[in-house]
């Protein structure tokens, strides 16, 4: 069984709730979000995301099993990103999606985004409970910036992971 491409482009309007949805499906799903916490609706409101920042999509067989919110310095999403660094946040792959590359072709995209706007760098957060993503952040050659790691208000340790990009 051959497995088809993986089309990562920018989100379309008409696809903002199946984008929430499975935001949040993965990160309240998996248990990396209380469900409890306001956190849970910024995950679902992809149309106040796309406003602010870039939401990518990755397309496997017409329906939508992952994205990313990209941001850059000084914009709404940008919990970390310093001057010169294009950050990533939320980023989800569908459980039955996982193998097909899908979270990799769309770290790939940010980093080709990163790169043609000269970037010094890609930073991200990212939790203990997130192996998978951990493993994938390595594997791309993400290094800790444990100088930068910081707490949710609830008290949640993040992790601060920086790709530095040669110029």
């Amino acid at each position: 069984m051959g497995v088809s491409a993986v089309e990562v482009r920018d989100v379309r309007a008409g696809e903002f709730g199946a984008v929430g949805a499975l935001t949040v499906e993965v990160y309240v799903g998996e248990g990396h979000v209380n469900p409890e916490s306001d956190y849970v609706l910024e995950l679902a409101d992809t149309a106040t995301r796309a406003a602010a920042a870039e939401i990518l999509v990755a397309v496997h067989e017409g329906e939508v099993v992952g994205s990313v919110t990209v941001a850059r310095p000084g914009t709404p999403f940008a919990d970390i990103a310093r001057d010169g660094e294009l950050e990533f946040r939320m980023l989800a792959v569908a459980k039955r999606a996982r193998g097909l590359g899908v979270g990799s072709a769309l770290v790939r995209h940010v980093i080709d985004i990163a790169r043609a706007e000269t970037r010094d760098a890609v930073v991200l957060t990212t939790m203990p409970t997130m192996a998978d993503a951990r493993r994938l952040y390595d594997r791309l050659g993400f290094l800790h910036a444990p100088e930068r790691d910081w707490r949710t208000m609830a008290g949640t340790h993040l992790t601060v992971m920086r790709l530095p990009l040669a110029s």
